[in-house]
């Protein structure tokens, strides 16, 4: 069966931050699994997820939808977007729970630590594929399972997950904050 009606604009955004979030803890666990050699839990929440990476992909969407087929743009959109988002979030996370989540100091051509030539690099190379391959991927797959939903379990997904992601953030601030 086939459901006729579907989620706003901004409710598959929500559905995308979840998804994006998640899909960005698996990578950061990929990440130190390689790098560290052992599996390490990724992330500021006690859940499998990285709201940062959700956040960062809902910003890209947003940003490169007009710009979708014009590869150099993308990038360059890309690289800025993403670093000035890694800045900002560097920032208040140290403003508000004197925490470091990375360094990039001993990087060249870093700023305050914070954000670095390479990574701002590897941020448009990865905004541009996200755009080009991996959101279109995510998007036609997505629009299939919604297919194969009533639209009232759309929208309780849509409220049920986001109140997750939150609860979680508030538990794990109370955490941190606690440190203090």
């Amino acid at each position: 069966m086939v459901y006729k009606k579907q989620l706003n604009d901004m409710q598959k955004l929500v559905l995308y931050f979840v998804i994006y979030s998640f899909l960005g803890w698996i990578l950061e666990t990929i990440f130190a699994l390689f790098v560290l050699g052992k599996f390490v839990k990724r992330g500021f929440l006690y859940g499998p997820v990285c709201p940062i990476y959700g956040f960062g992909a809902v910003l890209i969407i947003l940003t490169l939808k007009k710009f979708k087929g014009k590869k150099t743009k993308e990038f360059f959109i890309s690289m800025i977007v993403f670093s000035v988002f890694e800045y900002v979030v560097s920032w208040l996370f140290e403003m508000i729970f004197h925490l470091r989540w990375w360094d990039y100091s001993n990087d060249i051509g870093n700023i305050n630590g914070r954000i670095s030539i390479a990574y701002s690099v590897a941020w448009g190379v990865i905004g541009l594929v996200f755009n080009e391959k991996i959101h279109p991927f995510i998007e036609s797959k997505l629009d299939k399972a919604k297919n194969k939903m009533s639209y009232e379990v759309q929208k309780i997904i849509v409220l049920i997950l986001p109140i997750a992601i939150l609860t979680d953030f508030i538990l794990s601030s109370v955490k941190y904050l606690t440190r203090l």
